[in-house]
């Protein structure tokens, strides 16, 4: 058979996609049907979604960083790495 089976073609798309239920506040639900055209929620949500863990990801490495920067272990492992990239560059 040339031909693939629609329904399985479309099972396969399908596969990367997951359902979520959610509940939101009456008041909201009403707005955002009367301003969000039919069939877009899903892609709006997605990339609200996308966003908001991007900008987590950033706080998350920015305290990271931070916590890091504040430790004097690290300070003194950082003076350590100075004086060997120091000795390496006098060699050459």
């Amino acid at each position: 058979m040339s031909r693939e089976d629609p329904w399985r073609l479309k099972y396969t798309y399908m596969r990367n996609i997951k359902h979520l239920n959610l509940t939101i506040d009456i008041n909201t639900y009403h707005e955002a049907k009367k301003n969000i055209p039919r069939g877009q929620v899903s892609q709006l949500f997605s990339n609200f979604l996308k966003e908001y863990l991007k900008k987590k990801k950033k706080e998350e490495l920015i305290a990271d960083y931070k916590s890091t920067a504040r430790s004097k272990a690290m300070r003194e492992e950082d003076k350590i790495w100075e004086g060997t990239i120091e000795d390496g560059i006098e060699d050459e």
